[in-house]
């Protein structure tokens, strides 16, 4: 019996930041929509924070779906979860640096900021019963056991899941599988992978996690993304059909794809 693998459709939210692209209400609604018939298990439908039109088209895509559970994206930042609140979705995804080039280069902080600050952003959305999960940004740079700490205090407070994020797109499907080793080995938490593809190899990594562990894939339509793109979802179900129970099928994902092709390339 083949296992389990769910994917994760970031099309709305990463998948929009490729170079040129820039996806209105009507067209992320009818983009969810066939995502959620497809059967795929979650869409990461934007950006709460972004303002009342990224709202407005979360709560118009919590209204039309039947099956997908929909989730938001939010940086480590109370703000951020608050404006989440305002579109009441099925997950909360909390963004957490944990390189020492984001913590002290870019933020200028340090570990045990990182730790209060992801604390509290937690507890607020757990405090209204939100089923919260949390990226760890730039984790292909980051230290294993800074990141091992994390998420067995992650797990005591109740998150489900944490997303493996090679931010940067230097993971090797070598690197991925021993990463996601090491959180099996010393945590229970739920892992999931987020890659992108600057080496050309953000679906073989994500085999490679799916492999090694990995619950959740994130994928989106096309492997668009921010810079060389994120894992392509048919190219994902294409290799893996036969080795997980995944949905949606790969019939399923190409018609999804002819079905919204014109939508996000007009110009083609």
């Amino acid at each position: 019996m083949r296992e389990k693998r769910y994917l994760i459709d970031t099309t709305l939210r990463d998948g929009e930041q490729s170079p040129g692209f820039s996806f209105n209400a009507e067209t992320k609604a009818k983009i969810a929509l066939l995502l959620d018939r497809a059967g795929i298990h979650q869409i990461e439908a934007g950006i709460p924070v972004m303002g009342s039109y990224e709202k407005e088209t979360i709560i118009k895509i919590m209204e039309n779906r039947k099956r997908a559970k929909i989730s938001t994206w939010n940086r480590m930042n109370k703000m951020d979860i608050q404006a989440s609140f305002d579109c009441n979705p099925d997950i909360i995804h909390i963004s957490v640096p944990v390189s020492y080039p984001h913590i002290y280069s870019m933020l200028k902080k340090n570990k045990a900021w990182i730790r209060k600050n992801l604390q509290e952003c937690v507890y607020i959305a757990r405090e209204r019963s939100y089923t919260v999960t949390v990226g760890f940004q730039d984790a292909s740079r980051a230290d294993m056991t800074f990141m091992i700490s994390l998420a067995n205090l992650l797990k005591e407070m109740g998150t489900s899941c944490i997303r493996v994020a090679d931010t940067v797109g230097i993971l090797t499907p070598t690197r991925i599988q021993q990463i996601i080793n090491d959180f099996t080995m010393h945590t229970d938490i739920e892992i999931g992978i987020h890659a992108h593809n600057d080496l050309g190899m953000a679906v073989s990594n994500s085999v490679a996690a799916a492999k090694a562990g990995a619950m959740y894939i994130d994928t989106t339509l096309f492997g668009i993304g921010e810079r060389a793109g994120n894992c392509d979802l048919k190219k994902f179900i294409f290799a893996t059909e036969n080795i997980f129970d995944l949905r949606p099928s790969y019939k399923d994902a190409v018609l999804v794809e002819d079905s919204i092709r014109d939508l996000i390339f007009p110009a083609l």
